[in-house]
């Protein structure tokens, strides 16, 4: 399970991460990347909302939890330049957003919904990831079960971001409701 990077103070020495997709840091107890590998598939990387949840807690600042939704838009599965597209785009936030779905099968055969997201902002790219990591995967029953505005809330975010962010993130909530209600 990934643990929430240092972010109050970083050591400009410490190795940084290549620019792209294409690599993940091995990391000592502390944090510190060892060495960087190739990755072969990046649906491994999603942060599982639990673990978002346990890293905003530990997080003091409001500039860290900033820094930490950015570096949660890196770890996104890429979106392909096909499905930066108007039927995937999301009306109503202020930056650019696409959400691309996936009907797939879970274990137990049951029909789930896998997203895919995109933004031209870094701060919404963050959004994106940790909507991803509450929905993605998920049936349609337990999507619109899930109230997603107050878990957002629980993290604190609400208050801290720009009403405009806020809306928009209010838009990507009901964009995958309304995917989850036209499959349920």
């Amino acid at each position: 399970m990934r643990k929430a990077r240092a972010l109050k103070r970083r050591d400009p020495s410490a190795p940084r991460k290549p620019s792209g997709n294409e690599a993940s840091p091995l990391a000592t107890p502390a944090g510190q990347p060892l060495y960087w590998i190739k990755l072969e598939s990046r649906e491994a990387q999603v942060t599982p909302f639990n673990t978002i949840q346990e890293d905003f807690a530990s997080l003091d600042e409001w500039e860290d939890r900033y820094r930490y939704v950015i570096e949660l838009g890196h770890d996104l599965e890429p979106l392909g330049d096909e499905a930066h597209n108007d039927a995937n785009k999301v009306r109503g936030c202020v930056s650019q957003v696409w959400l691309e779905k996936e009907l797939r099968r879970n274990g137990a055969g049951e029909t789930v919904l896998h997203y895919r997201g995109d933004s031209d902002s870094h701060l919404v790219r963050g959004l994106i990831a940790i909507a991803i990591a509450l929905f993605s995967d998920q049936t349609a029953k337990r999507i619109l079960a899930t109230d997603a505005l107050a878990t957002f809330r629980s993290l604190g975010l609400e208050q801290h971001l720009t009403p405009q962010r806020s809306n928009g993130v209010r838009s990507m909530i009901d964009r995958i409701r309304a995917d989850a209600t036209a499959l349920a």
